[in-house]
């Protein structure tokens, strides 16, 4: 099954419902980001997340979650474009812990940022609600946007460790609210499986949806694939040694002979020989 994202609303547009499959992204972003088991089960969740609050952004628009906890993870974010493009890192990759909220930690924030291509980019900020990601995000939507959510994310390995199946869905209910109809969806959430054990049975997006939605009159809408994007490049680098400053800059030149910037998101490696970091502090 290819990566993507399908939707569907419900009850003439009193409900949103968005549900995805991101297996592949979340296993390549894995190997690159060097992940242990319980922080890829982490990033994957997270990245569905973003592809799912992503979806109704419009063109050139993006946004990143950022999770910062008190656990020996320390910090993960998920991004996503508005047209399907997602990328991910952690900053621990290699904790060892039994649960994605022991590896996060239980205090801490969750940071919605979105670039709306406004004049500034919005951002939103609440407490870590369970540190296990779907219930934050959902949270976050209710308690900052004001928009009543219910997130199912999950994640299941392989023996060999790899990701076998990622995922998830998010039902919005918009104003005026239909109780009813968010009743009914409600109980047939609480009969689902496991979204992971679902995604890795083979149901597709559409498949959950259709689930989820069965006692309410709904309709489906389109789908898109979604796909990795990093989006640096040595411009982009250029600039950020540019903020370093002359000081730093010139530290580089002296103990090392230039500097070596590597991509959190891609790890694609930058280097910067001594004449070329001597032009950035000229410029």
């Amino acid at each position: 099954m290819n990566d993507h994202i399908a939707r569907a609303m419900a009850v003439k547009g009193k409900i949103r419902a968005i549900a995805c499959v991101t297996t592949k992204l979340t296993n390549d972003i894995c190997f690159l980001q060097g992940t242990s088991s319980i922080v890829s089960i982490a990033l994957g969740r997270a990245l569905s997340g973003a592809a799912l609050l992503a979806s109704n952004l419009k063109q050139g628009q993006r946004l990143a979650l950022k999770f910062e906890g008190n656990g020996p993870m320390k910090k993960l974010i998920a991004e996503a474009d508005w047209d399907g493009a997602l990328r991910a890192t952690v900053a621990v990759p290699d904790v060892a812990t039994e649960s994605v909220a022991a590896a996060l930690g239980k205090a801490g924030f969750l940071t919605v940022s979105k670039d709306l291509r406004m004049k500034e980019p919005y951002s939103g900020t609440v407490q870590l609600y369970t540190s296990e990601i779907a219930e934050d995000i959902a949270y976050y939507l209710t308690d900052s946007e004001q928009i009543p959510s219910a997130v199912g994310l999950g994640v299941s390995l392989a023996p060999d460790g790899q990701v076998a199946a990622s995922g998830g869905f998010l039902i919005q209910s918009l104003p005026p609210s239909d109780e009813a109809a968010v009743e009914k969806i409600m109980v047939a959430i609480e009969k689902m499986p496991p979204v992971s054990t679902m995604l890795a049975g083979g149901t597709t997006p559409e498949e959950l949806l259709e689930l989820l939605l069965a006692d309410v009159e709904h309709h489906p809408l389109e789908s898109n694939e979604l796909f990795f994007r990093c989006g640096c490049d040595r411009d982009k680098v250029e600039r950020a040694l540019l903020s370093v400053g002359n000081v730093e800059l010139e530290k580089m030149i002296e103990q090392d002979g230039g500097a070596e910037v590597v991509c959190e998101f891609c790890k694609k490696q930058y280097r910067f020989d001594r004449s070329e970091l001597e032009n950035i502090i000229t410029e």
